[in-house]
């Protein structure tokens, strides 16, 4: 079985494309997103409301508490074992997230084993990368291994983590540590489509502006108050994400700071984040492209017919 692996920018639609798809094939929806794990925080990480999760069973979201520690290996991990549980129960896995680091290792089969400290170093370049892009990460990489950093281009998000994270953490350069290793492959024949807004963001931006207005009307000031008030490192991964970091002038009252402005700066900083999202899936071979004109019966439709032609 071909599982495949449903993403896109943020606001772009694909959880209501997995959860179709899921209704369509007796399917499990399996969340690849690094901030729907944490428990509470349902707002601000646009997860799937409780009529959603009663219409399809939902794994790997709410799992860990804020605060907590969990890395791409964690993800790695656990998502393999839903996967597992949903095959042995007979129904179809449907993969969907927006997270680059945790798709790009699943489909790839990447593993961390024998670079202990890798996996650290690549989810800390990766929040590096989403709140100040790949430019510093780039320069570094030139600087250690410029033998791989003249083959990989700027703009391939995705190898340059991988190639500097490697180096950070063994001391060895990228190309070296490939020819060591044997990569085993992915567990699982995946499929990966993408919800294509690269012709014309304006559309997305939108969608992104609306979104967050929405979460503003649901409580998502309450949600991030709540969060910073948890005796928890606010350099945590959670406390620094994008819907909940732009509350903290506001909530530590410093001067100028209004919801206004708030919401403001949530959605500058979403829309920075969905185009280096477009950048990072421009960079994975093989990916799919759903036509967003399309109406979501349609979108599955088309999902469903490129699966049946690869098995």
């Amino acid at each position: 079985m071909i599982i495949p692996i449903i993403t896109g920018p943020t606001a772009s639609g694909k959880s209501a494309v997995a959860i179709e798809l899921c209704k369509r094939v007796g399917g499990e929806l399996i969340s690849c997103d690094s901030m729907q794990i944490y428990k509470h925080l349902d707002v601000g990480t646009a997860k799937a409301t409780l009529e959603e999760q009663a219409q399809v069973p939902h794994h790997m979201i709410d799992i860990v508490e804020p605060g907590q520690s969990y890395s791409v290996s964690s993800f790695l991990r656990d998502c393999l074992e839903s996967i597992d549980d949903v095959l042995k129960r007979g129904k179809t896995p449907v993969l969907c997230g927006g997270t680059g680091q945790y798709i790009s290792a699943l489909r790839d089969g990447i593993s961390f084993e024998g670079d202990p400290k890798a996996d650290e170093e690549a989810e800390r370049l990766y929040r590096e990368y989403e709140s100040s892009g790949i430019d510093g990460i780039y320069e570094r990489l030139v600087q250690v291994d410029p033998e791989a950093a003249s083959k990989i281009h700027p703009n391939n998000t995705r190898r340059v983590i991988r190639a500097l994270s490697v180096y950070l953490a063994t001391g060895k350069t990228f190309t070296r540590r490939n020819l060591e290793s044997k990569k085993e492959g992915p567990k699982y024949p995946f499929a990966l489509f993408e919800i294509d807004y690269e012709d014309d963001r304006s559309v997305l931006y939108d969608r992104i502006n609306l979104r967050v207005d929405k979460m503003m009307d649901e409580g998502l000031e309450k949600e991030a108050r709540y969060l910073y008030s948890l005796p928890i490192d606010r350099k945590s991964t959670c406390c620094q994400a994008i819907g909940y970091k732009e509350f903290l002038p506001l909530i530590d009252n410093e001067p100028g700071s209004t919801l206004e402005r708030v919401a403001y700066e949530i959605k500058l900083n979403s829309r920075h984040y969905a185009k280096r999202q477009l950048t990072w899936f421009r960079y994975i071979d093989g990916i799919n492209k759903i036509d967003r004109n399309l109406d979501i019966k349609s979108q599955v439709d088309y999902i469903l017919s490129v699966l049946e032609a690869a098995d």
